[in-house]
């Protein structure tokens, strides 16, 4: 993997938000190919329940003052930055006051989904596509971990399938099976065809619970890995039916090299 560039995008990362499944391999993925001489950038959203002073977050001016236009509205993107101790990995955070201030990742305390998930999961794969572009930084492989980064495939291949910087670039999805209940908002379809998005790209959209959310993002990519050891019936089904690479669940001994070589031989191979 020496120069290999990957981004990975999640909406969780050890040590930023607690421990999970998605939290914790978003942590070790780039870890272990930053440790083969690989070339990472990690991106996730500003949630207001990081400690901002405790992980030494910042804003980068350069890269912030972009408006994003979600659902014709204007939405200042603010972008800031942190490194992991001991890693000598960065992380870029996506930021907005409306849509990350609130004390909390997904849900409110009675564990209510906040109603505009939907909005949120749009301009953090606008705002990560349009941060990356502003770097100028040409990712060999895009890895996309959980369901609000999971947006990312689709905008990649359909409002953002003309840029060039993309152009070579692969995308993997992992599957998890932490995902959410009931649905997002239900204009979601809405929202996204907005930005021009033709409705077949989108028409599982029309309900958007966890599963369609997922095969949508499964549909835009190259490559899947299964990251739970159990995954919804329906996942694992349009999984067994996909005519691409699948990385079936890998325990922690065999976890690196399967990873590895599953980059370099079934995703760039």
């Amino acid at each position: 993997m020496k120069d290999k560039r990957i981004l990975y995008v999640s909406s969780e990362v050890v040590p930023y938000l607690p421990e999970t499944e998605i939290s914790s391999m978003s942590f070790e993925a780039p870890r272990m190919v930053n440790s083969k001489g690989g070339q990472i950038r990690i991106f996730m959203p500003r949630y207001g329940n990081i400690n901002e002073r405790r992980h030494q977050l910042h804003e980068v001016i350069r890269l912030s003052g972009m408006n994003l236009v979600i659902n014709d509205m204007d939405m200042p993107l603010i972008i800031k930055v942190a490194s992991i101790p001991k890693e000598r990995m960065q992380v870029y955070f996506i930021d907005n006051e409306e849509y990350f201030k609130r004390k909390a990742t997904y849900a409110d305390e009675e564990g209510k989904l906040f109603p505009d998930n939907d909005e949120r999961a749009i301009f953090f794969a606008k705002g990560v596509i349009e941060t990356v572009k502003k770097l100028n930084w040409s990712p060999d492989i895009i890895h996309v971990h959980g369901w609000l980064a999971s947006f990312l495939p689709l905008y990649l291949r359909t409002y953002y399938s003309n840029e060039p910087l993309f152009e070579n670039s692969k995308i993997v999805t992992s599957v998890y099976n932490q995902g959410f209940e009931g649905t997002l908002n239900e204009k979601l379809t809405d929202k996204i065809g907005f930005d021009g998005v033709a409705e077949e790209k989108i028409a599982a959209l029309k309900k958007p619970d966890y599963v369609n959310v997922m095969k949508v993002a499964l549909e835009n990519s190259d490559a899947a890995i299964v990251n739970s050891e159990e995954i919804p019936k329906a996942l694992k089904e349009h999984l067994d039916a996909m005519d691409k690479p699948v990385l079936p669940y890998q325990n922690n001994e065999t976890i690196e090299e399967a990873y590895l070589d599953f980059y370099q031989n079934k995703v760039l191979g």
